[in-house]
């Protein structure tokens, strides 16, 4: 059997590889799929389709699937939506991407001015000038603030200046599920709830959200993932029974924005099986019919 990874960050956005990186990864780990999937963009899958056909085994080719990972908004909280198997020329979902950059260039100018008040020198101009043309999150926050001495790690950043309960934090505005949904749809996606457990409600509280998402046609429900422990997997299946929802699996990876992650196999235990996309396939077949 061979293994995929439908949860990958590069530094489109918050990872630390090149998608070329992340390709030449993915190939020496000979993984079958992996799902690019970075934060509110699509600028990475080019690259990253160019460099599966230079360097996977022509046997065993590596297969790109375009994905971004999308955040909505539910009950004033942040909840991400993974959009899979993606036509990156779609227009729609092209416009509503870069109308949500735009929105989260606008909050981090006002997270940089509420930091630089509290003695941290920082500016939108020089985390761009460290980045390039990553999407900014609040993880190039964190190195940027450690690299400079402000703050001792990363984890520190986030429990001093960039939690959400922090007066340095500025919420974002964001899509709604139902519309994230809607756009993932019309680019030809499947639309798969990101990592359900992360978000720490109760089970009651989660039913209620993945009811609501599957009433908007989600698709699927992340189930297999790095930060599952005990009986999480066996939590998330019944969900995905209960509303008919596919399941998919990924790492997460970030690269050494989060090391101990490891992409196909998380934190050294995960394995997501090839066959899981037989019937993300079927139903995208049945979807074009």
């Amino acid at each position: 059997m061979r293994y995929i990874d439908l949860h990958v960050h590069s530094n489109a956005s918050d990872g630390t590889l090149t998608p070329t990186e992340v390709v030449r990864l993915a190939a020496t780990l000979s993984l079958s799929a992996i799902a690019l999937t970075d934060h509110d963009t699509l600028a990475g899958i080019r690259e990253a389709q160019t460099a599966a056909l230079l360097l996977s085994d022509s046997e065993n080719p590596l297969r790109i699937i375009p994905g971004t990972e999308i955040s909505v908004a539910y009950n004033k909280r942040d909840i991400h939506i993974l959009g899979l198997f993606l036509d990156i020329d779609n227009k729609v979902l092209n416009d509503a991407l870069q109308e949500a950059l735009q929105k989260r260039n606008e909050r981090n100018e006002e997270m940089t001015a509420r930091l630089r008040g509290a003695g941290i020198n920082i500016t939108v101009e020089a985390l761009k000038a460290a980045e390039g043309e990553a999407v900014l999150t609040r993880a190039h926050f964190a190195k940027y603030m450690t690299e400079h001495g402000y703050t001792k790690s990363n984890k520190d950043a986030f429990e001093k200046y960039l939690n959400d309960s922090s007066p340095y934090y500025v919420p974002r505005e964001y899509l709604s599920p139902e519309t994230a949904i809607s756009l993932i749809h019309q680019a030809g996606g499947l639309a798969v709830l990101a990592h359900p457990l992360l978000y720490k409600y109760n089970l009651e509280q989660l039913d209620e959200i993945i009811s609501l998402f599957a009433g908007y046609g989600l698709d699927g429900i992340e189930a297999i993932y790095s930060m599952n422990t005990g009986f999480d997997e066996g939590i998330v299946r019944r969900f995905a029974n209960r509303y008919n929802l596919m399941i998919t699996g990924g790492s997460d990876f970030h690269g050494n924005n989060k090391p101990d992650i490891a992409l196909g196999t998380g934190k050294g235990n995960l394995l997501i099986p090839e066959t899981l996309l037989e019937p993300m396939e079927k139903r995208l077949k049945e979807r074009s019919l």
